[in-house]
């Protein structure tokens, strides 16, 4: 792979093109003059091509982290922190080993008593929720714009 020989204008062409997944706009909000004809060219582009596939890999890695801190949040463990409010004292090193992933604040209040917010697990799985069902569309969304793609293809070889 080398982006180092990608234009600028490429590299927002494929980050475009990730975002819609529709050549023609992509090339048209790149800047592109002709934006059919000139997706058409980029898309055949080894360098434009990897580019697209390295950005595809880290949108799925994204993904991955985030469906994961959503699992940790609606499902993880609050013994912790349960604890965490029952000791006197705690150091540092015990707090480091604790698993305090589902707090979203900690306050400490006169007198020493300690007051601790969970992040919502309600809404954690209406976030689940809501990805796994745009995963649910994708693939019929990626075969509808694959049809469009091509028949403007066909259209522009028609029009040549």
């Amino acid at each position: 792979m080398n982006i180092g020989n990608l234009t600028s204008k490429e590299r927002l062409f494929c980050t475009y093109y990730c975002i819609s997944r529709n050549g023609g706009e992509a090339a048209a909000k790149s800047g592109y003059i002709f934006p059919e004809k000139s997706a058409a060219r980029l898309l055949k582009k080894k360098e434009v091509k990897e580019e697209i596939e390295r950005s595809d890999r880290e949108k799925r890695a994204a993904q991955k982290d985030i469906i994961s801190g959503y699992y940790r949040l609606a499902f993880g463990c609050f013994a912790d922190a349960v604890s965490l409010l029952f000791k006197d004292e705690v150091t540092e090193e015990e707090i480091k080993k604790m698993d305090l992933y589902n707090i979203s604040d900690i306050k400490r209040k006169k007198g020493g008593e300690i007051e601790i917010k969970f992040f919502d697990r309600l809404k954690a799985l209406e976030h689940l929720q809501q990805i796994s069902s745009q995963e649910e569309k994708d693939p019929a969304e990626s075969l509808f714009r694959a049809i469009e793609k091509g028949a403007a293809a066909l259209r522009d070889d028609e029009n040549g």
